[in-house]
C-alpha cells in the first residue's frame, strides 16, 4: 500500500535513523571533547616544550657538548626507555609475575602500553592469545552483569514475600479468593517477573563503582605515593579499560609493608572495578538507546508522523501504546492491572535473539516484524478458508483463542509472548 504523502518508509526505518542520529551525536561529542582538552592541555604542552628547549640549550653550553651528539644519545635513551629501562630501578617486566600482570592487561583490554612484546614470536603469539582471551573476558563481564540482575531480582522478590507475610497485611498463604497453587502460578514464584528497572541497575552499579574506586584510590595513595585525585584518575582509566599507561600500579621492585598483599589487592580491585564499569557501560548504552528512541519520536523522524497506514510507526502506535507494560485483563480476584517501568532484560543487553539481534527493550516495532506478523495472519486466514470450504466450519485460530483468554494480539516479541500465554492457558 503506497503512502498518500509519498513518504519513504521503505528507505528510512528506525534502525537507520537511530544509527545516523547516534553517529552525529558521537561526532559532536568528539568535537566538543577535542575543543575542551585542547583548551586545557595545549598551554601546558607549549610551556613544557619551551622549558625543555631552554634546559637543553643551557646544558650544551655549560658542558660544551655537541648538540647533534647529545640528541643522538637522547634517542638511544628513548629506545631503552621503551624497552623498560628507567633511571629509577623498576621491577622486571618479563619474569613470571610481570608476565602475569601483562596478560591480565591484555585479556581485560586495558593495555597500559608500558609492557609490550618485542620479539616476532611474542607478537604473533599475542595476536592469537588476545583473540581468545579478550572474547572470553567479555563473555565473563556479560555473565557478571547477568548475575547482578539475578541477585537484584532475588532481593526484590524476597522483600515482596516478606511484606506479604507481615501480620495484618496479607495472610501467609495468599490473598482471599486467590487461586490455589498450580502450574499457572509457578511463574509468580520465578524470578522472571522480578527483573529490576534499568535505572535501578544503573544506580546500583554507579554506587558500586564509586565505592570500589574510592577504596582503591586510598590504597594507591598510601602505597604508591600518588595524590588522591591522581589515584581516582588512574582508577577510572584502568577500570574503563582505556589504559593510557602514564600511571601504572605495582611497578616498584619493593614496597613498604606486605608486598604480596598489596599486589593481590591491586589485582582484585582492578578485576572488580573493570566488571562494574563494563557492566555500567552496557546499562548506560541501553538508556542512551531509549533516549534516542524518545528523540526520534519527538522529532517525528518517521514519515507522516505515524498517521499513515503504511508506516511502521503508525502501526506501532495503534498496536502497542506501551511496549514496556504487560497488563493482563480480567475481573477475578486472581487478576490485576499493573504498570511496570522499563525492565532490564538479559536478552536486551546482548541483543534479542528472537528479533535477529536488532531490537532492545523499549524500541518501536520494525518493518521486519510487521511483515512477519502479516505473513502469519495471512497463513491463518488461508487455513480457515480452506477448512471452511471442506468442512463448512472453520477452526478457531490462535488469535481467536487469544481474545477468548483475555490476551490481545500483538506483533513481534509481544505477539509471541501472548501466543505462548494463550496456548498455555488453553492446554491447562
Amino acid at each position: 500500500m503506497a503512502c498518500r504523502r509519498g513518504c519513504c518508509c521503505g528507505v528510512v526505518n528506525e534502525d537507520n535513523a537511530r544509527f545516523l542520529m547516534l553517529a552525529v551525536l558521537i561526532v559532536l561529542y568528539l568535537l566538543c571533547g577535542a575543543a575542551v582538552f585542547s583548551a586545557l592541555e595545549q598551554p601546558k604542552e607549549l610551556q613544557a616544550n619551551e622549558q625543555w628547549a631552554q634546559r637543553f640549550e643551557r646544558f650544551t653550553q655549560k658542558h660544551n657538548l655537541n648538540r647533534t651528539e647529545l640528541e643522538t644519545f637522547l634517542r638511544h635513551y628513548e629506545e631503552a626507555n621503551n624497552a623498560g629501562i628507567r633511571v629509577d630501578t623498576l621491577r622486571p617486566r618479563w619474569d613470571f609475575t610481570g608476565a602475569f600482570y601483562f596478560v591480565g592487561t591484555v585479556v581485560s583490554t586495558i593495555g597500559f602500553g608500558m609492557t609490550t612484546p618485542t620479539t616476532v614470536s611474542g607478537k604473533v603469539f599475542l595476536i592469537f592469545y588476545g583473540l581468545i582471551g579478550c572474547a572470553s573476558t567479555i563473555l565473563f563481564f556479560n555473565l557478571f552483569l547477568e548475575r547482578i540482575i539475578t541477585v537484584l531480582a532475588f532481593v526484590l522478590k524476597s522483600c515482596h514475600d516478606l511484606q506479604r507475610r507481615r501480620p495484618g497485611v496479607m495472610p501467609h498463604d495468599g490473598p482471599r479468593g486467590a487461586p490455589p497453587p498450580g502450574p499457572r502460578n509457578r511463574d509468580r514464584d520465578s524470578l522472571a517477573g522480578w527483573k529490576p528497572s534499568v535505572y535501578y541497575v544503573m544506580l546500583i552499579l554507579c554506587v558500586a563503582a564509586v565505592v570500589i574506586s574510592c577504596c582503591a584510590s586510598a590504597m594507591y595513595s598510601a602505597v604508591e605515593g600518588w595524590g588522591y585525585l591522581d589515584s581516582l584518575y588512574f582508577c577510572f582509566v584502568a577500570f574503563s579499560t582505556i589504559g593510557f599507561g602514564d600511571m601504572v600500579s605495582s611497578q616498584r621492585v619493593t614496597y613498604d609493608g606486605n608486598q604480596t598483599a598489596y599486589r593481590l589487592g591491586n589485582f582484585l580491585f582492578i578485576l572488580m572495578g573493570v566488571c562494574c564499569i563494563y557492566s555500567l557501560f552496557n546499562v548506560i548504552s541501553i538508556v542512551i538507546k531509549q533516549t534516542l528512541n524518545w528523540l526520534l519520536r519527538k522529532l517525528d523522524i518517521f514519515c507522516c508522523r505515524g498517521c499513515c497506514h503504511c508506516c511502521p510507526a503508525g502501526i506501532a502506535k495503534r498496536l502497542h501504546p506501551r511496549r514496556n507494560a504487560v497488563m493482563p485483563s480480567g475481573t477475578g480476584h486472581g487478576h490485576f492491572r499493573a504498570r511496570r517501568t522499563v525492565s532490564i532484560e538479559t536478552d536486551a543487553l546482548n541483543e534479542s535473539e528472537t528479533d535477529g539481534g536488532r531490537r532492545m527493550s523499549g524500541e518501536m516495532i520494525s518493518m521486519r516484524d510487521f511483515l512477519a506478523a502479516n505473513k502469519v495472519n495471512l497463513d491463518l486466514m488461508q487455513k480457515q478458508l480452506s477448512e471452511a470450504a471442506t468442512n463448512g466450519i472453520p477452526r478457531p485460530s490462535v488469535s481467536n483463542q487469544n481474545r477468548q483468554n483475555g490476551f490481545s494480539g500483538g506483533v513481534g516479541a509481544l505477539g509471541i509472548m501472548n501466543n505462548r500465554l494463550a496456548e498455555t492457558s488453553v492446554d491447562r
